[in-house]
């Protein structure tokens, strides 16, 4: 009793409480500073995914200070929660030992906890239970490690995202020097035909065409699933890959703007999705509160479902492969039923001109390639992906910090090497093809994912060319009787 009252902050010198007070309130001032000043930086620097994960992380951070806010508020109630003695040892995650002294006397030992922390109340809290024959329902040291788990796992689902995220931008940002070589090209073209269908065909669409379209085996589906496995290992996106899926997109959403900024479009969408991605939804949490629940020793969860996220990234990926090889077979498709009408309509020379000047047609977007006509799911399967293998390696952290390496939940090395070997995997491979698939695989639906009116050349950043832009403007400006004459406007063009 003296213990208890000494103990409670009445009893705690005012300096000593000044001084914590000051100290907490310090740090979380300074850390909501520079969060702060970070976004303004990323706002200034035109990083709009870095920007988009920091008001995420803003979002994470409030939600993971109002679960410490109620398990600090109720950890007193619920520790004195008491249940029957055998419900107590019913599904656990690590089996207790029974002992019985040479004395009579009987009791369980936790062999968990290599370090041995206790908390303020412990032993009176479990003595309040104790009296009356039962057992706490969860003392005070597990509620602290409970919470300590869900800000671990949260912080590392948080630091993870951003990373793949990142990883994943950079990857898509190599494809701009294809987006300025086709939109020079454009440019080009447009100024030697005045305007008049300005869209490229050259021979990356005859090649894309040969490569994922054209050959007889392609069109079983488990071959046809294979490659498409075995695809996203090496060259996922090609640069024939990104060409024809760019006609496509601009041909079905901006037909009047050939040198539509796609590149541009896609990172934009991706920033959008980032949004969602790096958030830990209901479902998620569903998703802990089940394992949480099926963690029992000798059921090995922890180990199994660790090769879970690997196979559902495999499977999204070959996923999205096979899209892209499906908007070239029915590309091949439709050629050939042209072609073949072609023959019986024409007579042999004008068949030979037709298929000498005429270029194979765009490919097609549509949701009936995704899954139940729904391109969102393939974002939804990639958001528990991330968070499922964030919350295995946080949880291994969790374990190997809060109970030692030795510990019975830990399980044997033979066990932990392979966890970390696929998440380390799942990491890589999520970063390098997965990502930069979906954000370019996702544009092929029937719906445009993020509508934003055309940017001439001027206004869009075109390396190059919006150096040539601004310098027309220039000289624009200066001769305005000049820049109202359209065919000066055409010299300045074809010399850029």
């Amino acid at each position: 009793m003296e213990l208890e009252h000494t103990d409670s902050l009445v009893y705690t010198p005012t300096w000593v409480v000044a001084t914590v007070c000051f100290i907490i309130v310090l740090i979380s001032l300074c850390v909501e500073r520079s969060l702060h000043r970070l976004g303004k930086f990323l706002i200034g620097r035109k990083q709009e995914e870095l920007y988009a994960a920091l008001q995420k992380l803003k979002e994470e951070l409030m939600l993971l200070g109002f679960i410490s806010l109620l398990l600090t508020v109720f950890q007193g109630l619920i520790s004195r929660i008491c249940i029957p003695i055998h419900l107590s040892i019913f599904m656990l995650p690590c089996k207790k030992r029974y002992i019985v002294h040479p004395n009579g006397t009987e009791h369980y030992s936790n062999p968990t906890t290599n370090n041995p922390q206790r908390l303020l109340f412990q032993d009176t809290n479990s003595g309040h239970c104790l009296h009356k024959g039962k057992a706490p329902l969860l003392p005070l040291e597990a509620l602290h490690q409970l919470h300590i788990f869900i800000f671990v796992l949260a912080v590392v689902h948080v630091i993870f995202c951003v990373t793949i995220m990142t990883l994943g931008a950079a990857r898509i940002r190599q494809w701009k020097s294809w987006e300025d070589s086709i939109r020079k090209k454009i440019q080009s073209k447009k100024g030697l035909t005045g305007g008049n269908d300005a869209h490229v065909h050259d021979t990356d669409h005859l090649d894309f065409l040969n490569e994922r379209g054209a050959g007889y085996w392609r069109k079983a589906a488990v071959v046809s699933w294979m490659i498409s496995l075995f695809k996203q290992f090496y060259a996922s996106v090609t640069k024939s890959d990104y060409k024809a899926m760019r006609q496509g997109f601009i041909k079905k959403h901006y037909p009047d703007a050939p040198e539509y900024n796609f590149h541009h479009h896609v990172m934009q969408t991706l920033a959008v999705d980032f949004k969602k991605v790096i958030g830990v939804s209901w479902y998620l949490w569903l998703f802990v509160v089940v394992f949480l629940l099926l963690n029992v020793a000798g059921w090995n969860t922890y180990f199994w479902l660790s090769f879970l996220p690997l196979i559902l990234l495999l499977l999204v990926g070959a996923k999205l492969q096979h899209i892209i090889t499906r908007l070239a077979q029915e590309v091949v498709a439709e050629r050939n039923i042209h072609d073949h009408e072609a023959q019986l309509q024409v007579t042999e020379m004008k068949r030979d001109n037709h298929e000498a000047h005429e270029a194979p047609p765009p490919v097609k977007p549509s949701d009936d390639y995704f899954w139940f006509s729904s391109p969102a799911l393939v974002l939804n399967l990639i958001h528990f992906i991330l968070f499922q293998n964030s919350f295995e390696i946080g949880f291994f952290f969790w374990i190997l910090f809060t109970y030692g390496f030795n510990s019975c939940i830990m399980d044997k090395l033979g066990f932990i090497i392979p966890r970390l070997i696929v998440g380390l995997i799942v990491q890589v491979l999520c970063s390098y093809s997965t990502l930069p698939l979906y954000a370019i695989v996702t544009q092929m639906g029937s719906k445009i994912k993020l509508k934003e009116p055309f940017k001439s050349r001027e206004e869009s950043t075109g390396g190059p060319i919006e150096a040539s832009q601004i310098q027309m403007q220039s000289m624009a400006k200066e001769s305005p009787q000049n820049a109202q004459n359209s065919e000066f406007n055409t010299i300045v063009i074809e010399e850029s």
